[in-house]
């Protein structure tokens, strides 16, 4: 579904005019209306959001609020799918700005694993291979991993989702982040160089001898986020000359050096309480998106708190969800008009219903 043009009446808005038409439009939607704000949104437009958090546990919060007509989830496509398998079949899942999409969940594609799993079927018993796939993909690929006995996976929840892996099956097909895999898979234990072998889609055979697939116990899609792809131990060591005694903590989606070399790592909902219970005085440097970074510092200046990266980088995706968009929405439904539904077919949602289930039952 493609992204309309704004109305120029709105793009012309400024910021004062747009949150005053906001305000009126959420007051005439009432309870009918969630807004949900993950937390690299702009302040912007979280300071409109009834529930603010991660993926998971906004798309949790949508499934428990059956009361509301139109849940508008302010964060990007995945998310809202996420949302609508979640939901009643009489709720709107909306997404402000189609065009706000994932760049880590656009590097696999239910066509390219489809191809890696027959591949893989011709060197191993692929019913003894668990799929994993992290959030941060389609609602094609989380069917596919209900299909195929597997679970979809947060960056909280993902040790335990890994353990139970791995306990099930001979080996696991983790996807599409790299990073979570790896760094989840040494935390249990596992040795990157010996147990681990990383599949590339642009390659033949995923880059991969039928030797490697068979000695692994986990096989890694190359596959990344671009914002914390940037974080290195340069920065890190950098941090710890200018600041002595700061305590690093990063998410794990950075590289297993990044991680490795922090003092934690953890989950934007981990971040968020780490810091937040610690003793005021304390300095963190964070490896993490910038807009959550941000708010921290601002909320908590007892406290000195800053991105690891000098160059600001916010999830270009997310950025997408303007405040005018959100303005176009909700008027829209005032108007009695849904705009930018997001409606997962039901064939699909319900095999990546399974996967998130199973999720759920193992956290």
């Amino acid at each position: 579904m493609l992204q309309q043009l704004l109305p120029a009446d709105i793009r012309g808005l400024d910021a004062d005019a747009t949150d005053s038409r906001i305000r009126a439009a959420r007051t005439a939607l009432g309870s009918k209306l969630v807004i949900l704000g993950h937390h690299y949104q702009r302040d912007e437009i979280i300071k409109w959001a009834d529930f603010r958090g991660d993926s998971l546990k906004l798309s949790q919060i949508a499934g428990n609020h059956p009361e509301a007509s139109y849940i508008v989830f302010c964060g990007v496509h995945f998310m809202a799918e996420s949302a609508d398998i979640l939901t009643n079949s009489d709720q709107a899942v909306i997404l402000p700005n189609m065009t706000a999409g994932c760049s880590m969940a656009d590097m696999a594609n239910i066509d390219q694993v489809e191809a890696c799993w027959s591949w893989l079927s011709t060197v191993t018993d692929t019913s003894r291979i668990v799929p994993i796939t992290y959030v941060n993909s389609t609602a094609a690929l989380k069917a596919f991993v209900g299909k195929h006995g597997g679970a979809s996976c947060t960056s909280s929840n993902a040790r335990n989702i890994v353990s139970w892996a791995l306990e099930r099956g001979d080996k696991l097909l983790f996807f599409p982040d790299q990073h979570l895999g790896r760094n989840t898979a040494a935390d249990l234990g596992l040795d990157p160089a010996k147990d681990m072998a990383l599949w590339d889609p642009a390659k033949a055979d995923g880059g991969l001898t039928a030797d490697q697939v068979r000695d692994s116990r986990v096989l890694l899609w190359k596959g990344h986020c671009s914002v914390h792809a940037r974080f290195s131990v340069d920065q890190i060591e950098k941090a710890r000359r200018d600041y002595p005694g700061i305590h690093v903590i990063v998410h794990p989606e950075c590289s297993l050096e990044v991680v490795r070399a922090a003092d934690s790592a953890g989950s934007t909902e981990h971040i968020l309480k780490k810091i937040s219970d610690a003793p005021a005085g304390t300095s963190w440097a964070v490896g993490t998106e910038v807009n959550l970074v941000s708010r921290l510092a601002h909320e908590m200046p007892e406290k000195t708190i800053f991105c690891l990266d000098p160059v600001v980088c916010p999830c270009s995706t997310m950025y997408r969800i303007h405040p005018h968009y959100l303005l176009w929405i909700l008027e829209g439904l005032v108007e009695g008009e849904v705009r930018n539904q997001v409606s997962v077919p039901t064939e699909v949602a319900a095999e990546a219903k399974l996967a998130l289930e199973r999720m759920l039952a193992i956290s």
